[in-house]
């Protein structure tokens, strides 16, 4: 009788050595980022994008340097105190990397770097769980954007609709989303069926640090948040 494959062990040593590996990597090349670069800025993102940032991000890879992760690895990294900070005054960004973070460092000026980041927008579809910031109404009657073979799928999607002649029809008015509530996913199916856009993918300055001085931008942020934190 063949062995059971499921009873077989399973050594896990390579991922947690790739593991390790990788954020000792992360840890010497942020260092190097610190004695390389001018300055060095601790930003907030909402609705990421990946390829809108990587598009970003190739823009500034002649001046700049971003990096996106662990908090907790890009705090070691930089230092979380007094006591282990690399450079004099990093653990004052350190304590502001929380939530969807990020670090840049770059030889830019402070007036262009945040330029870039205030005017940086970009619009595309809301994902599942995001806050609709309009209600979406279909009124009742023919649906012209859509072809025929797209009826069954928008009736799976909850939608109130029939075939009339070859043409898709709405039988009685449908809301798609209220504003401020969170959309389904067949909201956000119909929302991208219909061409509406309703997330934003923006960039937040923070605060920057360079060896001559510590500046807050976050509105509502004071330095007693840096020291207490």
């Amino acid at each position: 009788m063949p062995k059971s494959k499921r009873n077989r062990p399973v050594t896990l040593s390579k991922t947690k050595k790739k593991g390790r590996e990788h954020k000792e990597n992360i840890v010497n090349s942020i260092r190097e980022a610190v004695e390389k670069y001018n300055s060095v800025y601790v930003f907030s993102f909402e609705n990421m994008r990946n390829l809108k940032f990587k598009e970003f991000r190739e823009q500034l890879k002649s001046t700049s340097r971003f990096f996106l992760g662990s908090n907790k690895v890009m705090q070691v990294s930089i230092g979380r105190s007094v006591a282990d900070e690399i450079r004099p005054g990093l653990h004052k960004i350190s304590k502001l990397l929380r939530g969807d973070s990020g670090i840049c460092f770059t030889n830019l000026p402070k007036e262009e770097v945040q330029r870039l980041f205030d005017e940086y927008e970009e619009y595309d579809f809301a994902r599942t769980g995001s806050i609709s910031t309009e209600k979406v109404e279909l009124k009742e009657g023919p649906l012209d954007q859509f072809t025929h073979e797209m009826e069954p799928f928008l009736r799976k999607q909850g939608m109130p609709v029939r075939l009339n002649k070859g043409v898709v029809e709405l039988v009685s008015d449908f809301v798609v989303c209220e504003e401020g509530r969170p959309l389904s996913p067949e909201s956000s199916r119909i929302l991208r069926l219909l061409g509406i856009k309703m997330a934003t993918f923006r960039l937040h300055l923070i605060c920057r640090w360079s060896p001559e001085e510590f500046e807050l931008y976050k509105e509502g942020l004071e330095d007693s948040d840096v020291e207490s934190s």
